[in-house]
């Protein structure tokens, strides 16, 4: 037996698609590609995927993974070629590898936020001002027995650097986040904390995941 880890992308429409939703299509995939996966024991066999980090729905990434085990030799280029051949063109193999990290290496995380506003020169400042400050106050749905409520959180220390800047008429937000298993950012309870702070409407938005990172900022795969 075999383990191997398939890096891909999901962008365009599928990022509305929900995490579950990607590990059926990612299962119906090695299916019709017949990659000979290694089913779990038991009363209900399934086929082992291991996801590193969940992707949050609505934002795009192009360094998602997940790790399986294989039971027959098949090599890692012919792995790729068949799992694209069965997948849409939004879901897509980048590379599969033999050599990877524990997932629980995972610490930062790089996104790219693209927003664009009727005022996009006021909406910088604001955005400026509100990820320069001192404490970024985010509201985190939870429960309080049966009734939902919503609890102050300070979300400025999940924030590592970022950078913003207005090009094409788009502003363009680098910014660097806390990830993994034991601190964590959703980048779209972000968005919201953000827009709900400057008081404006956006136009038009865009997240995208493009890196993931271990403690000391290397590249982790």
């Amino acid at each position: 037996m075999r383990e191997v880890r398939l890096r891909f992308a999901k962008d365009g429409r599928l990022k509305y698609i929900s995490h579950l939703d990607i590990m059926r299509a990612m299962g119906r995939a090695f299916n019709r590609a017949d990659i000979p996966l290694w089913y779990t024991e038991g009363f209900n066999p399934h086929p082992y995927m291991n996801f590193s980090l969940p992707l949050s729905f609505g934002v795009e990434s192009l360094c998602e993974s997940v790790d399986i085990r294989l039971i027959q030799d098949i090599s890692n280029d012919e792995i790729k070629s068949r799992m694209n051949k069965v997948l849409p063109y939004e879901l897509r193999i980048i590379d599969v590898y033999d050599e990877f990290r524990d997932q629980s290496e995972i610490v930062y995380s790089d996104y790219v936020f693209k927003l664009q506003f009727a005022d996009n020169e006021k909406a910088l400042e604001l955005i400026n001002n509100v990820l320069s400050a001192d404490e970024i106050i985010a509201l985190k749905k939870g429960k309080k027995g049966k009734k939902k409520v919503f609890k102050e959180t300070n979300i400025k220390s999940y924030i590592d650097k970022y950078s913003i800047s207005i090009r094409n008429d788009i502003i363009v937000l680098n910014i660097r986040l806390l990830a993994g298993t034991e601190r964590n950012l959703n980048p779209s309870l972000l968005f919201d904390t953000i827009i709900r702070l400057i008081d404006m409407d956006f136009e038009w938005k865009n997240i995208s995941r493009i890196s993931l990172l271990d403690k000391n900022y290397k590249e982790f795969k």
